[in-house]
């Protein structure tokens, strides 16, 4: 494995250390904010870096214990027999430090904006929707976030043609960015008498939550309508003309809310009509890199069937990296839920990994 430049694990090592500097002079609210950030981000990368330093050079003290012929023979006996074990640990922290400089990902920290909607399969793919919004946000639950609804169209019995909600923590985006796609359910519905096995869908969408720096929206390009909310019945109908439809003229984008408060409802649209076009503004750039090098990586593609949940045999399988648990039930309560992000996070990691090797080779 390719060994990180010295220089630049150096450059790290030195930011760090000034940067400790400047926080120990006592810097203004503001300068401390970033600076603390920045800290928090290197801190661990530089423990990294110091561990490995350490590793290496006890290797390289093995190593010419070895290659020295004046070494007394039971010091090279003892040097053969622990090189194999410190080889294995600074391949692991080169490997750790790859990873840890891996570039990042600009929207990783934001908030997620998370689309759920009925796709095939009629009531039962209602009642799916509801269930995978209902995972996401026992899964919210278990990391400390919040969640927000920001719009809902709900059908009886737990179901929701569409359900769209604010998910506000550390790492929402990072987490769930990979749930973005078509997720299909094999199960025998409630209300299916003979038993058969019904197939359904739903669509997520998982957007990061631009804030108004990340962009700009001209207020000429947006075309406000009011009107009468609508919904399932009892709280969910509004007698005033609350309901808030923004649409985005130069991308014909649509969004709505219908909450209680006028004002609200445009906050929140707003907020949705950001994400989606900073998401397409993310995944244009990402499609324009891919372009470059023939390759689609991290393109948010999200036409394709990403993941089946089969009931019969309680397994949950996600195709893109051929992964098949055998916890549904654990899945569905967000507990199980990390397995499967953990194994996609490091999934992409890998490909990242091989296609900065590839550049390098060129």
């Amino acid at each position: 494995m390719t060994a990180v430049p010295k220089e630049k694990l150096d450059r790290l090592v030195a930011r760090w250390e000034l940067v400790q500097r400047q926080l120990a002079e006592g810097p203004d609210q503001e300068t401390f904010v970033s600076l603390s950030k920045e800290f928090a981000e290197l801190d661990p990368i530089v423990a990294i870096i110091r561990n490995y330093d350490d590793a290496d050079q006890e290797l390289a003290g093995l190593r010419s214990i070895v290659n020295d012929p004046g070494s007394d023979r039971e010091m090279i006996d003892l040097a053969y027999a622990e090189i194999p074990e410190l080889e294995e640990r600074v391949e692991t922290l080169i490997h750790e430090l790859r990873l840890v400089l891996l570039p990042k990902d600009a929207a990783d920290e934001k908030n997620a904006i998370v689309e759920v909607r009925a796709g095939t399969g009629g009531e039962e793919a209602a009642l799916f929707a509801g269930d995978l919004f209902r995972m996401y946000q026992r899964y919210a639950a278990l990391k400390g976030w919040k969640v927000q609804i920001i719009a809902e169209s709900e059908t009886g019995k737990g179901g929701y043609r569409e359900v769209i909600a604010n998910f506000s923590g550390k790492g929402a985006f990072a987490r769930l960015k990979f749930e973005s796609g078509v997720h299909r359910v094999q199960r025998v519905p409630e209300t299916e008498a003979s038993g058969r096995i019904h197939t359904s869908a739903a669509t997520v969408a998982v957007l990061p939550e631009a804030e108004e720096v990340d962009l700009e929206i001209r207020p000429e390009d947006l075309r406000i309508d009011t009107m009468r909310a609508s919904g399932a019945g009892g709280q969910h109908v509004n007698t005033t003309d609350s309901a808030v439809r923004i649409t985005h003229l130069p991308t014909g984008i649509v969004v709505t809310s219908s909450e209680k408060s006028q004002h609200q409802n445009r906050a929140r649209a707003m907020q949705v009509l950001r994400a989606r076009l900073y998401d397409m503004e993310r995944t244009k750039a990402a499609q324009a890199r891919a372009a470059e090098r023939k390759e689609q990586v991290g393109s948010g593609d999200r036409s394709q069937r990403i993941r089946t949940y089969n009931f019969p045999q309680g397994r949950v399988t996600d195709h893109r990296i051929n992964l098949t648990l055998y916890n549904l039930q654990q899945v569905l309560q967000g507990e199980g839920l990390d397995e499967l992000i953990d194994a996609l996070t490091t999934d992409y990691q890998a490909s990242q990994l091989a296609e900065i090797e590839e550049m390098a080779d060129a």
